[in-house]
């Protein structure tokens, strides 16, 4: 219920609230987004601590750039890919970059069916 919540809100901020300050934030991916991936793949506690830190890290007095969430190799397949119905065939929404041990990168991936643009 916290881990809905929270999601929400953060899809209500992205969606109203980052065009004020539009272009502000120091990091890749953006704190709001790196909180979304965060609430989704981490455990409610981690999620909030981690997020916390990227928000306080995003000023002037740091130098900013490419930061993905940390998660742990246990993450199942229904964390890191959605099954297509329509299809009969998963999507892959994340991929795990290896960092140390037992712990990787969060990237989010592109989805070449959503740009109306690009024909398959």
């Amino acid at each position: 219920m916290v881990r809905k919540a929270a999601l929400k809100f953060l899809g209500i901020y992205q969606k109203f609230f980052t065009l004020l300050g539009f272009g502000s934030c120091r990091f890749y991916p953006t704190c709001s987004e790196y909180a979304k991936w965060q609430f989704q793949k981490n455990n409610i506690f981690k999620a909030f601590w981690f997020s916390t830190l990227r928000i306080l890290r995003c000023n002037q007095l740091f130098i900013g750039g490419i930061d993905y969430p940390i998660v742990k190799k246990n993450l199942n397949c229904n964390k890191v890919c959605t099954y297509n119905d329509n299809k009969n065939s998963f999507i892959v929404e994340f991929w795990l970059v290896p960092k140390e041990g037992d712990k990787y990168y969060l990237v989010k991936t592109f989805d070449i069916s959503s740009n109306p643009r690009k024909k398959i």
